[in-house]
């Protein structure tokens, strides 16, 4: 079975309903890795220091016929059509090692 992931970078606010959205939409589990970044809407500077900018990238290994339903849930749970709010896309996965359990339950 072919897999992808799907990683979703997002304000930490969003992490949990977009979580949920995606596991609704046939996503089995996420992780969730803290960072920060830039982009092209910068945060506000604070005697000319650029404030940290907190983000979330969650990963979802999921088949590939799930990756549709996902990447739509997770763009509307992010809220993407609002400027700053984060972005998704999709990597493709040549390998996967450790998922023989999860497989056996489907």
């Amino acid at each position: 079975m072919p897999f992808k992931c799907v990683v979703a970078m997002v304000k930490p606010d969003l992490t949990d309903d977009l979580v949920d959205a995606a596991k609704q939409a046939g996503a089995t589990g996420a992780t969730i890795v803290p960072a920060s970044g830039t982009g092209v809407h910068e945060a506000s500077s604070f005697f000319g220091l650029t404030l940290d900018t907190r983000t979330d990238i969650l990963l979802f290994l999921i088949a590939d016929d799930a990756v549709a339903p996902v990447l739509d849930a997770v763009q509307r749970a992010g809220r993407f059509s609002e400027p700053g709010t984060g972005i998704a896309f999709v990597i493709p996965v040549d390998r996967v090692a450790g998922l023989e359990s999860q497989l056996n339950q489907e």
